[in-house]
């Protein structure tokens, strides 16, 4: 069978067709010539050089070190290499993998050459996957932690093993029918709930009995919340009612919880008020997983913002959402 023979034209589609963006490095004047794909993909107006601090301007502060020590490092290593970083363009943050041959026995005329190609969809996909894995494990332990702390509300109002059983099996139950809220199942997606429903039904595992009966208090104003809003607060209150039961107002038989609202023109503030419980000392730090993905979540649906006020009597949380965002 006879190899095709492979036309520089030919070469050039599939170049184009894949979206490569070509370089040259000159290793001794330390510049670069690039083709417009890659002059596009860096956002930079054409130019027949461009100096490698002109580039290093571009590239995320987080990872400028690093990419400057890997390239000069190329110069002794021998084989391909493969280098991904961020480059800033503008407000956006583009993913790029620069490639390559190493060693300066591959030079070429004092040149070195190589590819850049844009992989910012493959790395977001990463970092989503690495995000669900990281919330699966802690919602999980969360509801570990959950399970633990209504086994302990039941035991302190039941009369009876039977009765204590009964009265759990209703809290884990309402506790599945919350958790559905985070996670719907197929089929279930779409509907709508009202503000205050939803509080209802994410709450109802942790009070004394099914019906609210003054542990826990919601005023909230009769507002619709769609499919997206109403996971993003329900991850919200199962993460502040999980702190409430372990540490909280909820860890204790005199503790309880106060839900109430007020708007503005276009913000909605929810507060989320704690009393009975164990006194606060130093406020603890809200870095873990769990926080940090609250923190994205809200700025990202409801662009808006929790703000925690650790008072001696209790924590008291605020948040504020556009109005507007509720209703997606």
């Amino acid at each position: 069978m006879t190899r095709p023979q492979w036309q520089p034209e030919h070469l050039r589609l599939a170049i184009k067709a894949a979206c490569v963006a070509l370089w040259s490095w000159n290793v001794e004047g330390n510049d670069f010539m690039m083709d417009e794909v890659a002059f596009d993909l860096w956002n930079l107006p054409w130019s027949e050089r461009v100096s490698f601090e002109q580039l290093s301007a571009h590239i995320h502060p987080a990872d400028r070190d690093r990419v400057r020590s890997a390239f000069v490092a190329t110069r002794s290593v021998a084989g391909s290499y493969e280098i991904d970083f961020r480059i800033m363009v503008e407000d956006e943050i583009r993913w790029i993998s620069a490639r390559g041959q190493g060693a300066d026995s591959e030079l070429a005329d004092g040149l070195m050459y190589g590819i850049f190609l844009d992989v910012t969809g493959r790395k977001q996909a990463e970092e989503s996957n690495e995000l669900l894995a990281g919330e699966m494990s802690h919602r999980v332990k969360n509801l570990l932690t959950i399970a633990n702390g209504l086994t302990h509300l039941t035991s302190r109002s039941a009369s009876s093993v039977e009765g204590m059983a009964h009265e759990l099996t209703q809290r884990l139950t309402a506790l599945g029918r919350a958790h559905d809220l985070v996670r719907p199942l197929p089929g279930e997606q779409g509907r709508a709930a009202l503000l205050g429903d939803l509080f209802s039904v994410l709450l109802a595992p942790y009070d004394e009995t099914a019906a609210f009966s003054g542990r826990i208090r919601v005023s909230v104003p009769r507002m619709g919340v769609g499919e997206r809003a109403a996971t993003t607060l329900a991850m919200i209150v199962h993460e502040l009612a999980t702190n409430a039961v372990k540490h909280g107002c909820l860890s204790c038989e005199a503790g309880a919880l106060d839900i109430s609202s007020h708007a503005d023109d276009t913000d909605l503030f929810v507060t989320w008020a704690e009393t009975g419980g164990p006194e606060i000392g130093d406020a603890p730090e809200m870095q873990g997983f769990g926080s940090q993905l609250i923190i994205r979540s809200i700025s990202s649906q409801f662009r808006g913002t929790l703000d925690y006020d650790w008072q001696s009597t209790g924590l008291v949380a605020t948040l504020r959402t556009r109005k507007d965002r509720l209703a997606n």
